[in-house]
């Protein structure tokens, strides 16, 4: 196992972080999957307030006693921001207790999403006074935030330099916040990749047509040596479920080296399929369609699309396509069926693309199975 230094925490965390979301079958299950993380080098975990009985389960397990002292390992959970400090403060304290801890390692704000989230944070007197009175006092050593948001608002949050880190999206299959991630490391925060095995493209579940594209290497590999070869991301957010899922993973904890010639080539060949396979009908994810009328997400579904042709990663599509209009500021977005034609979007496009038609087309490749996040 690797270990980074995450910012300017200073603390030294593995390149993979066993995160909580999915450990929610049982607290024996959960305790199982964390000693198992521990024995197997990881160092970070992280939960937050709303995941369930997260937080209860790994109390649980830091009260049974873990396989190493609580001075070497160090855990982060998440909560929501607030309009009001009362409300974070008491939210922080229940959080403590339910993880049967005297303080801990890094709070992170859960979801800064929105313009309106940022002014919540921004506000004198809102959550950030109870935040740094927490800081004040012992209760929490280090203060970052996790976001799904849009790029803009991720900049502006980290603008503010309220913030030590960052948890948010970024892989090999979505690069849109690559400046984020530059903007980050310029001002020494920690670098928190989320869900890079699910949220990348559900590759621990690969399309024939992607596993033949990456030979030698697995999808999964790909994208973790993406990740690991670049030293401006500490870690990586491991969601296993079970003790087992943690073992292919954990295969490339030691992968932080820069890409091999074999590696660079892999990812040309990807790169050539999707021009080949798409022509003339691929979306740059450059953002100029914006705003649309009718809310709709366009190169978040054209991007959607963009996988489904190129790399038959058809479930990935549906998976995250079936969130639009279920998961509100998590996923924010109206399905593509509801364009109206209006063409506001047409001439802001430098590719000329047809954007009503490749959104229906979108819609009917990926509609299916309403989403929701998964603890609800």
């Amino acid at each position: 196992m690797q270990y980074r230094r995450f910012g300017k925490t200073n603390l030294l965390f593995s390149v993979f972080s066993l995160g909580t979301m999915r450990y929610l079958a049982s607290s024996e299950n959960a305790q199982q999957t964390i000693s198992k993380a521990l024995a197997m080098g990881v160092n970070h975990l992280e939960t937050a307030r709303g995941y369930g009985k997260s937080e209860e389960y790994l109390g649980a397990a830091i009260k049974s006693g873990l396989l190493v002292p609580r001075s070497q390992i160090y855990i982060t959970t998440k909560i929501t921001p607030t309009v009001d400090g009362d409300s974070m403060d008491r939210y922080i304290n229940e959080s403590l207790r339910r993880l049967n801890l005297d303080y801990l390692d890094c709070l992170a704000i859960h979801g800064l999403n929105t313009w309106e989230h940022l002014q919540w944070v921004e506000a004198k007197g809102g959550c950030m006074k109870a935040v740094q009175e927490a800081l004040d006092d012992g209760r929490v050593r280090h203060v970052g935030f996790s976001t799904h948001g849009s790029l803009d608002v991720i900049l502006a949050a980290i603008k503010t330099d309220f913030f030590e880190f960052v948890n948010l999206h970024y892989y090999y299959f979505f690069q849109r916040h690559a400046p984020a991630i530059q903007l980050a490391a310029e001002k020494d925060m920690g670098i928190f990749i989320i869900s890079p095995a699910d949220k990348g493209g559900r590759l621990y579940t690969p399309s024939q047509t992607l596993i033949d594209l990456c030979q030698p290497y697995s999808p999964l590999e790909l994208n973790y040596r993406f990740l690991l070869s670049d030293h401006r991301i500490t870690t990586l957010s491991l969601g296993a479920a079970t003790p087992g899922e943690l073992i292919e993973p954990l295969q490339f904890a030691d992968s932080g080296d820069k890409l091999t010639q074999s590696e660079t080539l892999a990812f040309q060949k990807l790169t050539e399929q999707q021009k080949a396979a798409l022509k003339t009908e691929q979306c740059s994810q450059c953002y100029a369609c914006l705003p649309c009328p009718e809310n709709i997400n366009i190169p978040e579904v054209l991007r959607l699309r963009n996988l489904a042709v190129a790399y038959d990663m058809q479930e990935y599509g549906k998976y995250r396509y079936g969130m639009f209009e279920n998961a509100g500021h998590w996923f924010p977005g109206m399905k593509a069926n509801k364009c109206t034609e209006c063409g506001e979007c047409l001439p802001r496009c430098p590719e000329n693309l047809n954007i009503p038609g490749l959104l229906d087309d979108a819609h009917q490749r990926l509609s299916g199975k309403t989403k929701r996040r998964l603890w609800q």
